[in-house]
């Protein structure tokens, strides 16, 4: 059954001093959940939803840009249109995070740190799991970064995201992600060749190491490239560019 095709339910009045709207927003997201986060399916058109979920046009409305805020799914206009689902972007993690982190007063030592013990475990297990679907992957964007450091860009962390998604963890994907881009956006920096051509050796041994299947060289090559991070982002107070 289609999430268009789901029963008609009533939402609950509001308690605990929850929006009616929020109420509409969870549940909509839990059949996304339920359904396996089918993206591009479209859940009803406005009208169809209104039927079924038997509130206002102007909870349910608020109640999308919830879903909206959240990229959890979009409202698509005209024939053929309505509630989409969308797959989530991690730039919504990473500025509620970046959030969270400034009203704790976090220092970049603090989100290095975590970073940092996630990568360790990371490469590790992409070692253990690679095949040759990851090995194509790592090549992939191994060419890609030689390619943006000749248009005069240091590195990118792209690498970091791919050694996520091989080690088959989602957990590891998001977080490294997120973590990734707090610790190392920002302010401008001296692009050298130097810099380049090490950011690139510390990415060629960490890739090859990993293809090769041995978790604990892979783990090794990883702490001297994030300690080399973290020594550049002592010296440009925490923002140096994409490593």
């Amino acid at each position: 059954m289609s999430l268009s095709q789901t029963s008609a339910v009533r939402i609950a009045s509001p308690t605990d001093g929850r929006k009616m709207a929020q109420q509409v927003a969870e549940l909509l997201e839990q059949e996304i959940i339920d359904a396996g986060w089918p993206v591009g399916q479209v859940l009803g058109s406005e009208s169809e939803l209104l039927a079924r979920l038997g509130v206002s046009r102007a909870v349910f409305r608020e109640a999308i840009r919830v879903l909206e805020h959240h990229d959890v799914a979009y409202m698509r206009r005209g024939p053929g249109g309505g509630l989409v689902v969308r797959a989530p972007d991690s730039a919504a993690s990473v500025r509620a995070c970046a959030l969270s982190l400034n009203y704790h007063d976090a220092t970049w030592e603090q989100v290095f740190e975590a970073r940092s013990a996630l990568e360790l475990r990371c490469v590790e297990a992409a070692a253990r799991r690679i095949d040759e679907t990851g090995i194509a992957r790592l090549r992939e964007v191994l060419g890609a970064e030689e390619q943006a450091q000749r248009a005069g860009e240091v590195g990118t962390h792209d690498l970091h995201v791919v050694l996520a998604e091989i080690s088959g963890n989602p957990a590891f994907v998001l977080f490294i992600d997120v973590l990734t881009q707090l610790s190392t956006g920002g302010a401008s920096h001296e692009r050298t060749p130097a810099t380049a051509a090490g950011v690139r050796t510390a990415h060629d041994k960490i890739a090859e190491a990993v293809i090769s299947g041995d978790a604990a060289l892979a783990r090794h090559y990883m702490q001297v490239h994030l300690d080399e991070i973290a020594h550049w982002l002592a010296a440009n107070d925490g923002k140096p560019g994409d490593r």
